[in-house]
């Protein structure tokens, strides 16, 4: 019942890492959703065991292989072929497992840095639709992921009608620098673009409000002065 995007962009030699997924369940940015900064991201979709998440970042902090990652993963978990995981490390390609209980139709699409993977899609082309028009795109990580989530759903998205949608991206601090949800809505893509507008002004300048505070920028609302 989701479509993601799992992603990589370096840039001054920092190494990002964000997720983007929308979905006809409610709050699925909070349950897919899995990073670690420095590290990689992973994705646990189709019927959702947030653990597997976990545990693909894990194998990654050990020993950095995605694929190797993902067959690890995928080799010792019980209930696996109702899962659907994907997983991209530091360097290379993302990697997908599609399980074969995975619901309606579904598949997945990797590159370079990029993997994306759907369930009860409209059409089994979504996955590649959304890592093309991320591969395509520009601005900020946060945008470019957006831009893959609104191609898949112009492209027909999920078999029935989106309710949720989230992006979240770490960087070269210990939090997310970006975790931005629409948790319940008849548009949630959209309003969720709406929201990176709003935020991407914005975001170094709480990560300097928590590494300098001393340093940190106004907020610039009543009262601080």
């Amino acid at each position: 019942m989701t479509f993601s995007i799992v992603a990589r962009d370096i840039s001054g030699g920092t190494v990002r890492f964000g997720i983007a997924a929308s979905s006809s369940s409610p709050a699925v940015a909070a349950r897919v959703a899995h990073l670690r900064p420095g590290i990689g991201a992973a994705a646990s979709q189709n019927i959702t065991d947030p653990r597997l998440g976990t545990r693909l970042l894990d194998a990654l902090t050990e020993h950095g292989d995605a694929e190797q990652a993902l067959a690890g993963v995928s080799a010792t978990t019980d209930d696996v072929e109702y899962r659907q995981l994907t997983v991209l490390g530091r360097t290379g390609p993302g990697f997908a497992y599609n399980g074969a209980r995975t619901l309606g139709k579904h598949a997945s699409a990797t590159a370079d840095g990029v993997v994306a993977a759907g369930n009860m899609l409209a059409g089994e082309h979504i996955p590649q639709e959304m890592s093309d028009a991320f591969g395509s795109s520009s601005g900020e990580l946060e945008q470019r992921l957006v831009a893959a989530l609104q191609a898949g759903l112009a492209a027909g998205g999920e078999a029935g009608p989106v309710r949720s949608a989230g992006v979240v991206v770490v960087s070269d601090v210990e939090w997310r620098v970006t975790d931005l949800r629409v948790d319940w809505a008849d548009d949630p893509v959209d309003r969720l673009a709406e929201l990176v507008d709003v935020w991407l002004p914005l975001r170094d300048d709480y990560v300097t409000r928590g590494l300098d505070p001393a340093s940190a920028p106004s907020y610039g609302v009543p009262g601080d002065e």
